[in-house]
């Protein structure tokens, strides 16, 4: 199912998508890798305050990579989200509602993803050229020590996404395989 959604996104929102849906989000969502993930456990484990206020909010796993003359951001693809499992538990716990990035992810963020009402999207990795073309504004708000790696404020327009996990614990990775499986013992 095709579904536009606005971003920060709201809990019946996050809710109500189902492993395989195509989403397109419009609004503001935020980047962060795993150095910015990293500096943000530290402030927590201090208990320090995140410098983004977590609660409704999208967190995109992509460095960019610079912008050419006359773009908003140069290339903007996913980079693998398993480097941030360790941190995502926790950040889901406050408030964050959904990440963007590629590939699978533990147990502990499934449950996680479950407990608070959120979702997992992949973005299709190697498309990051085409992907930087639904980001109208890019603005670094943290850490721009890090680099690429800065946590960057994105507006973003029917930015094309697909639910792998939803907020039941559905997983389109493990569905999918099955469902290629049973297609192929069918044909034998």
């Amino acid at each position: 199912m095709d579904r536009h959604i606005t971003a920060p996104i709201d809990k019946e929102t996050a809710q109500s998508l189902s492993a395989g849906d195509y989403v397109y989000i419009s609004g503001t969502i935020y980047t962060a890798r795993d150095a910015a993930h990293k500096r943000m456990d530290e402030i927590l484990q201090k208990g320090g305050k995140l410098p983004v206020d977590l609660k409704g909010q999208v967190i995109y796993y992509m460095g960019p990579s610079p912008a050419r003359e006359g773009r908003t951001i140069g290339s903007a693809g996913p980079t693998t989200s398993s480097r941030m499992d360790k941190y995502t538990p926790r950040l889901l716990d406050l408030g964050m509602r959904a990440m963007i990035g590629k590939g699978k992810r533990t147990a502990e963020v499934t449950e996680a993803i479950v407990r608070n009402g959120a979702v997992y999207f992949a973005a299709v990795g190697g498309a990051g050229a085409l992907l930087s073309k639904c980001i109208t504004s890019s603005e670094v708000v943290a850490y721009e020590d890090l680099g690429t790696e800065a946590i960057r404020r994105l507006t973003v327009e029917n930015f094309p996404v697909i639910v792998v996990t939803d907020s039941r614990g559905n997983n389109l990775y493990e569905t999918a395989a099955k469902e290629y499986c049973c297609m192929e013992d069918a044909e034998k």
